[in-house]
Parts: structure tokens; sequence; C-alpha cells
């Protein structure tokens, strides 16, 4: 762990709160300080979840470290059971907590709650956020899942398992449906899908299904093994992100299950043939893109765009060093060197030094691009409430191909027509000053007459400086009005000062 002003995963226990959070009756009773407790903001304003997490926090403050801490622990254990009653709860402490070593597993295994009580170990110094939720999900399920299958009825259609999504996941939830739409047509049941979603009681059912579809590598993967382990179940393991992999998908599941994938394959909605003839992939096909995420998306977002978009793959790479071997296997695949890199500072760097004409990354690449003028979509977690829209928008699917095409291709077409806008930004018809061309009543006045209404007032470097930070579609409104509030009080120049002081004015 290091301190740094922007990170890509949370500390561990962050992780945990996702797959608490995405389940139901499910509580998480953790130890942490006062200023650790920000589960709140992460779901319901990030993520805008109409419930709060059910995390209880103990809350300790400095003068409590001279007292009984472990007693603060148990106390809110039991009033965590008394007020939610939950099928199960796990127990755990935050990065700051765990310095105090109060041994939270310890201490709840004492209370003797009615209740399956999972302790978590999970060291902050040391791993981080989906390391915590591939963790915790595993527990959760070697612990509730149940000591033998029940066998499927002669005739029943076969069942699987969908594995790895969570609270906070990067389009998790439309991503099941889209899923769960695909394995319908192929004639599969979903058996479970989990962690979002699912109760302690569905996870005791896991062992039922034919086999497991894991979706998220990073969270699902350890407790899939252990369930192919312990049960035989097989897993499909390919992402279905892209018409390619969506397609490999359907074969893989069709495979296992031992069925017709016809009708599953002929439900594709893809807008990539109309895309292969249009005029935008004439003079896109080619573009420079750089890559970065976490391992199952980039590794996915890498394919798409060499295979389906025609990009170039300039750069390829990931933060979570668990999956560095597999980002690695497929950097090679396009002749690049992986970046493996959990410092968003490393990865601007990369990304300055290659000059790629598209990025496709993270919130974090978001920021970088806005800096070094580049387009950008959003393929990975870490995201912003942005990333989390009302809308279905999928990646996974024939959907989710879709919605990739567009959120791809857009930031590259927008980005054209600023580049336009900025190269005729001084033509007549073009710059700042002239009106709408099509629109000859909001025609721009005469050029005499322009210049005698401002030849007046004159603006200091500070002041043109100061109103370039405004957004250009309010911008010029801002100009008209500060220069008539100066001309009002006869004011022959406009400073920073009159600037604010006429946005003061014109907004009481």
């Amino acid at each position: 762990m290091k301190l740094t002003v922007w990170t890509y995963e949370g500390p561990p226990h962050v992780g945990a709160m996702r797959v608490a959070t995405g389940m139901k009756g499910v509580h998480y009773v953790l130890h942490a300080p006062q200023g650790d407790t920000y589960a709140d903001l992460l779901f319901t304003m990030i993520e805008r979840r109409s419930e709060r997490p059910p995390v209880t926090y103990t809350t300790f403050q400095a003068r409590d470290l001279g007292t009984d801490t472990a007693e603060l622990f148990k106390n809110a254990c039991r009033d965590a059971y008394t007020r939610f009653q939950p099928e199960a709860m796990i127990v755990g402490a935050s990065c700051t907590a765990e310095l105090i070593q109060d041994d939270p597993g310890g201490l709840a295994r004492a209370l003797d709650l009615p209740i399956p009580v999972l302790p978590l170990d999970l060291p902050s110094y040391q791993r981080k956020e989906n390391w915590g939720a591939s963790e915790t999900f595993y527990q959760l399920v070697r612990t509730l899942a149940a000591k033998q299958a029940t066998p499927r009825p002669d005739g029943a259609r076969p069942s699987c398992n969908i594995l790895g999504a969570t609270a906070l996941g990067f389009r998790h939830r439309d991503d099941v449906v889209e899923v769960r739409r695909l394995l319908g047509l192929l004639g599969i049941d979903v058996n479970v899908a989990a962690p979002l979603d699912a109760t302690p009681a569905d996870l005791r059912r896991l062992p039922d299904a034919d086999f497991n579809v894991l979706l998220y590598p990073e969270i699902g993967d350890v407790a899939a093994r252990w369930l192919e382990k312990t049960y035989g179940q097989p897993c499909v393991r390919t992402v279905p992100i892209g018409l390619g992999a969506t397609r490999d998908f359907i074969a893989e599941v069709a495979k296992i299950a031992g069925v017709d994938p016809a009708a599953a394959l002929e439900s594709d909605p893809s807008r990539l043939p109309w895309w292969s003839r249009s005029v935008d992939s004439n003079y896109l096909t080619g573009k420079r893109v750089f890559i970065f995420g976490d391992a199952s998306h980039a590794i996915a977002a890498a394919r798409v765009a060499s295979e389906e978009l025609g990009f170039e793959v300039v750069g390829l790479g990931a933060y979570n060093r668990e999956m560095a071997r597999e980002v690695r296997a497929a950097a090679t695949l396009y002749g690049v060197e992986a970046t493996i890199s959990d410092d968003y500072l490393e990865v601007e760097a990369v990304i300055a030094a290659l000059q790629p004409e598209l990025v496709l990354g993270t919130q974090m690449e978001r920021h970088i691009s806005k800096r070094l003028n580049i387009p950008c979509a959003v393929i990975s977690a870490p995201a912003h409430v942005q990333d989390f829209p009302a809308r279905y928008s999928p990646q996974m699917g024939f959907e989710g191909a879709n919605v990739l095409f567009d959120t791809w291709v857009h930031p590259l077409v927008m980005g054209l027509e600023e580049h336009l806008l900025t190269m005729f930004r001084d033509d007549f018809e073009f710059n700042d000053a002239a009106g709408p061309s099509h629109l000859a009543a909001h025609a721009p006045p005469p050029a005499a007459a322009l210049a005698a209404s401002v030849s007046e007032i004159t603006w200091t470097p500070e002041a043109e400086a100061e109103l370039s930070k405004i957004p250009f579609f309010v911008r010029g409104k801002a100009r008209r009005n500060a220069e008539r509030f100066a001309s009002e009080r006869g004011l022959p120049t406009i400073h920073i000062e009159t600037l604010y002081d006429a946005k003061s004015h014109y907004t009481k």
C-alpha cells in the first residue's frame, strides 16, 4: 500500500463491501475508525443504489484507543444482528483497524450468533480490492455451498451458475441480463447468479448446476476452481465481450451443455456489418489505440479493437497484477510490451510517449487523456457516476458489442469535429463571434458595428485567461454580461474582479 492522489483499486475490505452489497441477506460488520466509513458514498452516490449498503461500522475514534475497542466491535455485531436479521454475516477490519489487532473473527465467534459468521482475513497492506472481492466470494461459497448436489430430474433442461458479478462492478448488472438472455436462447436455465442479487440460500444451491459461467475472472475464478474441484462442475471461461468473443462463448456453452447453438447465433443484432461498409470505417480504420484497465476488460477490448474495428493496438496494460501473465500473453499477439502498473503516473508517461489517437481505459485514463487532448472511452473500473447509466448498457453479448461500437467510435468522431472547429476557428464564418450561418435571424452584426461596441472596453490578459476557463457553450454570454456590466458602470477595463462582479450581479 502507498499513499497517492488517485488509486485504481481500493483496499481489500472495499472488495468485501462490493460482494456484501451485491448480495441479499448478508451483512458486513467492519471494525473501522472514523474516516474509513465511506461505503454510502461508493454505492449510493456512484452506483446510484436506492438502498444503503449492508455495512455496519464500529467507528471508533482516537480517544477510544485507550479503552476496550474489542467490546465496541462485539456490541456492533450484536446490534447489527438484532436490527437487520441477516441470513449470514461477514466480519473484518479496515486497513487502519488492522493495526490494532483486535481479531474480529475470534470476537464474532465468541458471540455465538445463530447464523453463519464468516471472518475475513484481508491483508490490507499486501492486497487490494479485486483480491478482497475474490477472497470474500470464495469464502462465502466454501462456507455455504451444500455438501451434496441435488440430481437433475430426467428431462429437465441443463442449468448453470453465473459467477463474478458484484455491486459497483463495471456494467455488471446489465451484463448478467444479457448473458441470461443468451443462455435462454440456448435452452439453458440459470440456477444461481452470484454474488450479485444472490442470497446465502442461493449459494447453498450452487452445486445443483451442471456447469459454471465465469464472467469476471478477477472475482469469480477462485470460487469457480473450487466448485470444479469439489463438485466436478466444468467452467466456461470465454468472456463474451465483443462480437467474436460472444460467438466463441456461445460455442463453448453449447459444447459443454450439449445443445444446439444455432438459435443464439442467429439472434445477432450486431451493427458491425454496417460499420464495415460505412464511410466512418474508411477514415477510422487503422487508428492507433492504447488500452488499459482490469485484465479481463483490457484483453477483451484489445481483441475487439484489433479484429472488429480495425484499430492498431499500440499499447496494452492492466493494474491488477494477479492477472499479469494473461495480459502479457495478450500483448505479444499485438507485438507490444504490456504495461503492468498501479501507478497512474507511469501509465500517463506511457500514453504520452506512444501518442495514440484513442485511449480505452478507466476513469483515470479519462483524466490523463483530457490533459493530453486525446479522445478516450471508459471500458473498465474504476469509473465515475456517468459510467453507471440508468439505461440498459451492457458490455457483454451481442447488445454489448453494439454498446462498444457506439462508445468507442463516438470519441473519435467528436474528436474529428473538435479538430475541424479548431482548424477553422479564425474563419469568417466559424469564429467565436459569428452566429449560426444557417439562421439569418442570428447573423452577427456588421463588423463595423461590432468593433464600435467593443472598442470602448478592453480586457486585461488575466481576465481573458480567466474567461477562457469558462465552458465554451456559455463563454459568449459571460463575455457579453461582463462588457455590459462594465459599460453600465463606466469601467473602461475588465479585470478578473470585474468578471466575477458581473457574474454575481447577473445570477442574483
